[in-house]
């Protein structure tokens, strides 16, 4: 398996968290070899941000933080309409969460997918 980079929502304890586009935080982990080689947690309160302005500028907020982060797929519980159309536009792939540890949720939709 080569190297990926995955974005996942978490909650403050480390654990995988609900929705996607009002995350507080996004850890992006890094995969390879079927273990995590790296985890980084992003205070984006996108929860904050969400109804602060058009869906438009909220989505390219994502996309911004996506881009730079160089993020491959996302794991993930919930994501809405308009934001699955973004991602597919972008040909990042959702993957699905479990719930507990984040980075077991991450590796175990890593292994999953394979």
């Amino acid at each position: 398996m080569r190297r990926m980079r995955i974005a996942t929502p978490v909650d403050a304890e480390g654990h995988s968290a609900a929705a996607w586009g009002r995350a507080h935080w996004v850890a992006v982990a890094e995969v390879s070899e079927d273990a995590l080689t790296g985890w980084q947690v992003h205070e984006v309160s996108w929860d904050d941000l969400h109804d602060a302005g058009t869906h438009g500028a909220h989505h390219a907020r994502v996309v911004t933080f996506l881009k730079e982060q160089g993020i491959e797929a996302i794991v993930v519980d919930h994501v809405g309409e308009g934001m699955q159309r973004m991602l597919a536009t972008m040909s990042i792939p959702m993957l699905p969460a479990s719930v507990g540890d984040a980075k077991l949720s991450v590796l175990r939709a890593v292994r999953t997918a394979s």
